[in-house]
């Protein structure tokens, strides 16, 4: 899976510019389903992941609240959750525990996402939900 490279510069008090790099992994999403992802949450959430724990539960609250009510988005949310379950538990990847940890929590708001989409969804935008995320 190739990567996102995103660099920033910020001036520090002593008037040095510090420099740091993330490093977001590619979400290949298009190539394997051919879906086109419409939002940043990939991007949003990969960065998170360097924030561990609370940096993901404070990106998904704000996501969640922000955008819940367009089940496009909503969608997208609950797609990029459960890639995320499983960029974790990569059978590739050394499992320790603070990947237990992410992966576990990202199946809890993947769960919360789809239960919400069950209950709050309907017709078409029901239908989109399910044949996008199948």
């Amino acid at each position: 899976m190739g990567e996102i490279t995103l660099t920033q510069q910020r001036n520090t008090n002593k008037n040095m510019v510090q420099q740091f790099q993330i490093k977001i992994p590619a979400w290949p999403v298009e190539q394997m389903t051919g879906y086109k992802p419409i939002t940043t949450f990939w991007q949003d959430f990969s960065i998170a992941d360097r924030f561990g724990i609370n940096g993901i539960k404070s990106t998904f609250i704000r996501a969640f609240r922000e955008w819940k009510s367009n089940y496009k988005y909503l969608t997208e949310l609950s797609m990029v959750l459960n890639h995320k379950i499983g960029y974790f538990y990569d059978h590739e990847k050394p499992m320790d525990a603070r990947c237990n940890r992410i992966a576990a929590l990202y199946s809890e708001l993947w769960e919360q996402v789809n239960d919400y989409a069950y209950d709050n969804l309907e017709g078409d935008e029901l239908q989109y939900y399910y044949r996008i995320t199948d």
